[in-house]
């Protein structure tokens, strides 16, 4: 197989100052999560539409300009406040991709490790998707500091 051909896994890892409990939550409380996942600082976040249960689903919709930028997903487990995975697609009825959220406890807070599982297809997305979880986590501290 060539590398091509290979499925595209990117792993971003993040310290955090928080206890995991309160990094996990952030994730699934739609009034916390509105304020940093998947929000850029110029759009506007038009809709949070969270059931957060294993099978429940998740939409994400911010207005950038004049485009409407949706992200969908479907939990795939929960597991308060260690482990996070859900599918993932900003197309509605693509074929989703596969996110792991990690979260490890430690002396200073947490360690946050985010698994981004992708078709060999978004290869030309990877180094974008890479960029854009670092900023949502970078965001997440930012909203987390602030509450």
């Amino acid at each position: 197989m060539s590398e091509k051909n290979e499925p595209i896994v990117l792993t971003i890892r993040r310290a955090f100052p928080y206890s995991a409990e309160l990094v996990f939550d952030a994730w699934l409380d739609p009034e916390v999560a509105r304020q940093w996942l998947f929000a850029t600082a110029t759009g506007e976040m038009k809709t949070v539409e969270m059931n957060p249960v294993v099978g429940g689903e998740f939409l994400l919709a911010e207005q950038r300009g004049e485009t409407l930028a949706e992200h969908f997903g479907e939990y795939l487990e929960i597991d308060r406040p260690r482990r996070l995975v859900f599918a993932f697609a900003t197309i509605r009825n693509e074929e989703p991709t596969r996110v792991t959220v990690e979260i490890a406890p430690t002396d200073a807070g947490c360690i946050l490790t985010l698994v981004h599982e992708m078709d060999p297809k978004w290869i030309e997305y990877k180094d974008r998707s890479e960029a854009g979880w670092t900023k949502l986590l970078e965001n997440l501290e930012a909203t987390l500091a602030a509450m």
